[in-house]
């Protein structure tokens, strides 16, 4: 509890964690665009999502190490890592993608072990970072420091949820997808290829977690295995959020980007994963006993 003094005898800990929490935030919600729109569309519950995430920094990591600035790399892990969801869901997905929702959670689990395998074996499993090459700004005479590629990765994440949002309503693929996820058989039956707007589906959320597995690597740490933590984030904000709404998901990823800075400096670094995955459990609780309630209130 000595952290939490430290906190209201020095309010500027907390604008520093504020500020951080906020600037991760935008990152975890750019993974949980992806996860909505999957579960949304295809009714899958993607447990690889959090490896597709560090997929995609290990990505750029490799295209860094090759000589290529991390910005430019950025693009290139997006566009791969929809390659590889393509590929993933003619191979796996697609064989799932109508059944049970507990099969594809199992197919999707298995995917998701799969990758993290495959990731200790190419890239090792040292916990590795790439240098943006971007500096600090200090503020309130150097009391609170902002590192300029969170700032960057801020904005980035925030466009591209933007993007994501303004595909789906004005162009003809992103109208295709909408309406699958209304009513796939009505959306068969008007024309739509409901095979091919699945494969698009997955594929965008594989890229969309490429772009902000790439951002990661940048701000954070990246490790084959830490995929779980991210799978639990993206899936705590979709649930806070819920499906279809783009706003919503951008604040639950600020909310939980907050809160986690603040749990991670009361309760020790070493409790931050046990204070997600509780977290999960609140919300959990929580949703069901509004689902409850508004049984008992049609009943």
């Amino acid at each position: 509890m000595d952290n939490l003094q430290i906190l209201f005898v020095a309010p500027v800990f907390s604008l520093q964690l504020l500020i951080d929490g906020i600037l991760i935030g935008a990152v975890f919600a750019l993974a949980a665009y992806g996860m909505a729109l999957v579960w949304g569309v295809m009714k899958i519950i993607n447990f690889a999502q959090g490896e597709f995430v560090i997929l995609g920094g290990f990505l750029l990591y490799a295209l860094k190490e090759a000589g290529l600035h991390p910005f430019l790399g950025v693009p290139v892990a997006t566009a791969a890592l929809f390659v590889i969801g393509w590929v993933i869901y003619r191979i796996a997905v697609v064989r799932v993608v109508e059944k049970d929702l507990f099969i594809s959670i199992l197919a999707t689990f298995g995917i998701a072990i799969l990758l993290q395998q495959l990731m200790n074996q190419i890239f090792g499993a040292d916990v590795q970072t790439v240098e943006s090459g971007l500096g600090t700004w200090f503020l309130l005479d150097g009391q609170v420091t902002v590192l300029q590629i969170k700032v960057v990765s801020f904005f980035i994440a925030m466009v591209l949820g933007v993007i994501l949002a303004l595909f789906l309503k004005m162009t003809r693929l992103g109208q295709a997808i909408r309406a699958t996820a209304q009513h796939f058989r009505a959306a068969q039956i008007l024309g739509v290829d409901t095979d091919r707007v699945y494969a698009i589906t997955f594929a965008l959320n594989a890229a969309i977690c490429g772009a902000a597995g790439a951002l990661v690597s940048m701000i954070w740490v990246i490790q084959p295995f830490m995929g779980l933590a991210y799978t639990i984030r993206s899936f705590m904000i979709v649930i806070v959020a819920g499906l279809g709404n783009v706003i919503g998901v951008a604040l639950a990823g600020l909310g939980l980007g907050a809160a986690e800075n603040f749990a991670g400096f009361i309760l020790g670094a070493e409790f931050q994963a046990a204070f997600i995955f509780s977290l999960l459990v609140v919300i959990l609780l929580w949703r069901n006993f509004r689902l409850s309630l508004k049984r008992q209130y049609l009943e």
